[in-house]
């Protein structure tokens, strides 16, 4: 009969206990705290993700053409430099 008067009551010992605590300003605040720590987290990683999208893009448009045309340069000067060595006539230092 004992336990029977404890169910009849529709709520345990733990139940009101984690009632009482979820509705503490401490866990409140605690709740609010993380929530604002995703938000931010979230908002943070997007622009990061936005940030490296144009970095990358930028990279791709303005700095990739510049260094093949150097290579290119570079591939021109020696090749050159080799028809000059082959023809007998001195080299001429390259210029900057």
């Amino acid at each position: 009969m004992a336990a029977q008067g404890r169910k009849g009551n529709g709520e345990g010992v733990l139940a009101r206990v984690s009632s009482t605590i979820s509705q503490s300003p401490i866990v409140y605040q605690g709740r609010r705290a993380a929530s604002d720590a995703s938000y931010v987290t979230k908002r943070l990683l997007k622009s990061t993700g936005k940030a490296a999208w144009i970095a990358g893009t930028t990279f791709l448009i303005l700095v990739v053409p510049l260094i093949i045309e150097m290579d290119r340069e570079q591939q021109l000067t020696e090749l050159e430099l080799q028809q000059a060595s082959l023809l007998g006539t001195p080299p001429v230092a390259p210029q900057k």
